[in-house]
């Protein structure tokens, strides 16, 4: 009886310690998640600023200009974070675009706020990039969690769910072409 009682107290620690392993894992995604989205929203902010900067260097290049905006308005308003994903990924090209135009225009390349504003944008881009790596790697550990046994039993009693990497879109991987 004494050993009955013992197997079940081990067992239901065991669940439990298993159930708090798996919240505190999908928490640290989550956060990791919202790492990526304060660069992305610190990006997304910026782009106004570069869009005005240029503008006065490239009025004609109206359409590169307009679909930057497009895109940040996109990312700024999606709802879910797989919306923000897609989003994110034509906000990066279009960006990549209009900071192509800097090629064409020898006078923007010198000016200060351009260059500032280009530089904080290379820091956005790296801390992007940094976030995008450790979110992968919380999700990478809590979907194992998911997957592996024992703790898969107790994933699936309490319906956690998978979380989705943060993925770069084939689009995304494509060097941007501006033509003039």
């Amino acid at each position: 009886m004494i050993i009955a009682v013992v197997v079940i107290v081990l067992i239901v620690l065991y669940a439990i310690a298993t159930y708090n392993g798996l919240v505190k894992s999908k928490n640290k995604c989550l956060a990791a998640w919202a790492q990526i989205d304060v660069q992305l929203k610190r990006r997304a902010d910026m782009i106004p600023n570069i869009v005005e900067t240029v503008k006065g260097y490239a009025k004609h290049e109206k359409e590169t200009l307009e679909g930057a905006i497009r895109a940040r308005n996109s990312y700024v308003t999606a709802s879910t974070p797989e919306e923000q994903l897609k989003n994110a990924g034509e906000l990066e090209r279009s960006l990549s675009r209009l900071m192509m135009l800097q090629e064409s225009y020898p006078d923007l390349k010198a000016n200060t706020n351009f260059m500032s504003l280009q530089n904080d944008l290379k820091e956005t881009e790296d801390k992007i990039s940094y976030a995008r790596q450790f979110y992968n790697d919380d999700v990478k550990q809590y979907v194992n969690k998911l997957e592996m046994f024992p703790s898969n039993i107790i994933a699936s009693m309490f319906h956690f769910e998978k979380m989705n990497f943060f993925e770069v879109d084939e689009a995304s991987k494509e060097v941007p072409k501006v033509q003039f």
